[in-house]
């Protein structure tokens, strides 16, 4: 019997007495995303509240134009960031274009790379050029080419960003981090699990019926760019969650110049939406498993972060933290209604 993608949302109630003796009614929307079958809470009513450190842009961060203690500036870069295995790889550092690639000093995996944009070494949100993220992402590809020849086994694959220390990021110098491990995350488990036992139920992959039933409802769907499709999430993880899908790519093999030139563009209209929201920090995330029978289509996954700025606070908070639920204030809907200009 073929599975039907439920878009599940429940309203739950929250009634008490305010500070005026008035009884007041507060609606939270639970959903459950039809493929993790994981939920969030958006709690609408706080929608209206004003955050600390978004009613403008916050200022670049202190040593945003001091390159001296930078690893990845020159002269450092060469002299502080460690080299591939030439007997291994191509070269000791990946180069495409401006874009360098080379070792993560503190790997996360047996194959830990960062792949750098370019020679800038701070670049607001919503103002970078369309080249650099093209050749890193070409650069970060052909790392993750060259270790799948040379381990097979290396299957699980994971391409991200953390932009500022808000979002993670220890450098600010822009760059990508690649990784490749016989071990895999448990998003990863879990999707390739959920993908494989879909498609033998339903004969088609799920993140493609997912993305037909998103471009057919119109409400979270943003638009595209290339062969790449963008939404808002349905259940978000995060503030302001955004999808690009690529259909019927499960490969790193499947991904051409042209691909990875249309990513960039997405990522880049992403970053530009952000910043209309006086936001300056985000994550960017891309896994998959490189295996012939893998169900898991390419899928990038962006989230705006607290700002990097004085006294803001953080977008996790123990109800998070502690109980997995992510508590967002606006609806899906209304991110791709902001979003979509940014796709014209």
């Amino acid at each position: 019997m073929r599975e039907k993608l439920t878009f599940t949302k429940e309203i739950i109630s929250a009634k008490f007495i305010d500070p005026s003796g008035e009884s007041v009614e507060r609606l939270i929307e639970s959903r459950k995303h039809p493929i993790t079958f994981r939920t969030c809470r958006i709690t609408l009513s706080r929608s209206q509240e004003k955050e600390a450190g978004t009613e403008s842009m916050p200022a670049p961060p202190p040593n945003a134009a001091d390159t001296s203690e930078c690893p990845f500036c020159a002269p450092q870069l060469y002299q502080m960031t460690p080299v591939l295995d030439a007997n291994t790889f191509s070269a000791q550092r990946l180069k495409t274009g401006k874009s360098i690639l080379f070792p993560n000093l503190y790997p996360y995996g047996s194959y830990s790379a960062v792949s750098l944009m370019d020679e800038n070494h701070f670049v607001e949100i919503g103002s970078a050029s369309l080249a650099p993220y093209r050749d890193c992402f070409i650069n970060s590809v052909q790392y993750l080419k060259e270790v799948s020849k040379m381990d097979p086994e290396a299957i699980y694959m994971a391409i991200t960003q953390n932009h500022l220390p808000s979002a993670g990021g220890s450098v600010l110098h822009p760059h990508l981090q690649i990784n490749a491990d016989r071990v895999p995350a448990n998003h990863q488990r879990s999707l390739l699990e959920r993908c494989r036992r879909y498609y033998e139920q339903n004969r088609s992959p799920i993140f493609s019926d997912y993305l037909d039933h998103e471009r057919y409802d119109g409400n979270r769907y943003v638009g595209t760019t290339g062969g790449w499709e963008w939404m808002a999430a349905f259940a978000p993880e995060g503030f302001f969650e955004i999808w690009g899908i690529l259909p019927g790519a499960y490969s790193i093999q499947d991904l051409s110049g042209t691909h990875l030139k249309a990513l960039s563009q997405g990522v880049l209209n992403t970053q530009k939406f952000y910043r209309s929201l006086n936001r300056n920090g985000y994550n960017l995330g891309m896994h998959w498993v490189e295996a012939p029978l893998s169900r898991l289509e390419l899928r990038v996954v962006l989230v705006v972060r607290s700002n990097y700025a004085p006294w803001v606070r953080n977008d996790h908070t123990g109800f998070e933290v502690m109980l997995g639920d992510m508590a967002t204030f606006v609806a899906p809907e209304t991110t791709a209604g902001l979003a979509r200009k940014y796709w014209r």
